[in-house]
C-alpha cells in the first residue's frame, strides 16, 4: 500500500495523522533498508523521509534505526515498533477496504514460510488449492529450516514446528510429530534391533543435516535425558537424502515423523526404540495480525488449519 495521509487533523484509534504519516514513512524504509529507496517508493525527497524517521523517533523517545553510510537496519526497538505499525497501517487498509467493498474476495501477494521438508510435503499442495480457489492471490514461498523472522523478511505466515518463545506472534497449533529412529527391514534383518540408546554405538546411523555438525541423539530413559554420542555412517546435506539412504539399508537415521509417515505405514521403513523418544513438538501456524486479518491471510489460514487438521501425519498422532 502507498499512500502518503496528510489530513493531520484526522485521528485513528488514538495516532494522529501527522504520526501516521510517518509510520508509514518508516514502514517503508523498514522494507528497502534505505532512505533513499523509501523516497522513491514514496515519491518523497530524501530529506523529507530524514525529517519524517527523525520526528516519530523524537515523539517515541527511542533510535529506530542503525544507521551507516552503507547500511539502514532496524534497532531492537525499531524491531517491536514496525510490528505494531504493520498492524495499525494493516487495520486502517481493512477498513478502507471494507467501505469500498474492494476486498469481497482476496487479492494481492501472500508471503509463506515453512521448514523445508514440510513445506514440500504439507503445505505445497494446500498452496496449490488455494491459488486454484482464489485467481486473484499469487504467493511467494520461503522453505528454510532457519527460523525468518516475519517482519525483517516481509513475511504474512510461518509454519513451525517446536515451541514457540517469540510473543508478538499469533499462533494457531494444527498438530504435532516427533523425532524418531529409523531404518528399513532388510537392514535389521542383518543387523538386529536396537533395544536400548546404547545399542546404536554398534549401529551404522545417518545424520540428516538439520543437526548440522552435531554427533550425538537425545533420548529420554525412565524419564531422564540420554545423550547417546556417535559416529555417524553417513552424513547427508538434506534430509530427504537420509531417508533415501535409509529406505535402501544403509542404516538407522533419525527423522521428524512426519517425514516418513507414508514409508512406515507401506511397511519401506521400521520405526524403533519408540519408548525412548522425546516429547511431541507442536504445529503451529503464525501470523502478525491480531485483531483483524485481511482476507488472503484470513482465506489461507482457514484452508491449512482445516487441511492439516485432516492430515493423519501432522494432527492424528499415529506415532
Amino acid at each position: 500500500m502507498k499512500f502518503i495521509i496528510t489530513l493531520s487533523e484526522t485521528v485513528y484509534e488514538g495516532v494522529n495523522m501527522d504520526k501516521l504519516e510517518a509510520m508509514q514513512v518508516f514502514a517503508e524504509v523498514a522494507k528497502q533498508k534505505s532512505f533513499v529507496g523509501a523516497s522513491e517508493q514514496l515519491n518523497l525527497s530524501a530529506p523529507a523521509v530524514t525529517r519524517s524517521i527523525a520526528w516519530l523517533e523524537a515523539n517515541l523517545g527511542v533510535k529506530l534505526f542503525h544507521r551507516t553510510t552503507r547500511h539502514v537496519r532496524l534497532t531492537e526497538s525499531g524491531v517491536r515498533f514496525l510490528t505494531d505499525t504493520k498492524r495499525i497501517l494493516a487495520d486502517l487498509e481493512e477498513s478502507e477496504a471494507a467501505a469500498t467493498g474492494i476486498y469481497a474476495a482476496p487479492k494481492g501477494t501472500l508471503t509463506i514460510t515453512a521448514p523445508v521438508l514440510f513445506g514440500e510435503m504439507h503445505i505445497m499442495p494446500i498452496i496449490s488449492e488455494y491459488l486454484a480457489m482464489y485467481p486473484d492471490v499469487s504467493v511467494k514461498t520461503m522453505f528454510s529450516d532457519r527460523n525468518t523472522n516475519l517482519v525483517e523478511d516481509e513475511l504474512d505466515i510461518a509454519v513451525r514446528i517446536g515451541h514457540l518463545k517469540d510473543s508478538n506472534l499469533y499462533a494457531t497449533q494444527v498438530g504435532s510429530v516427533k523425532r524418531i529412529l529409523c531404518g528399513s527391514p532388510s537392514y535389521f534383518q542383518q543387523y538386529g534391533i536396537p533395544q536400548c540408546p546404547a545399542d546404536l554405538t554398534q549401529h551404522q546411523t545417518i545424520f540428516p543435516s538439520v543437526y548440522g555438525s552435531l554427533t550425538s541423539w537425545e533420548f529420554i530413559n525412565n524419564g531422564k535425558k540420554e545423550v547417546i554420542k556417535l559416529t555417524p555412517r553417513l552424513q547427508c546435506f538434506q534430509g530427504a537424502a537420509a531417508i533415501k539412504a535409509a529406505i535402501q539399508g544403509t542404516g538407522i537415521t533419525r527423522v521428524m515423523s512426519y517425514q516418513v509417515g507414508e514409508e512406515i505405514k507401506e511397511g519401506r521403513l521400521q520405526r524403533v526404540l519408540e519408548d525412548f523418544e522425546e516429547v511431541p513438538l507442536p504445529i503451529n501456524i503464525l501470523r502478525l495480525e491480531g485483531r483483524r486479518m485481511n482476507s488472503k491471510i484470513r482465506s489461507f489460514l482457514d484452508l491449512a488449519v482445516e487441511r492439516l487438521k485432516d492430515n493423519p501425519f501432522v494432527s492424528t498422532p499415529w506415532y
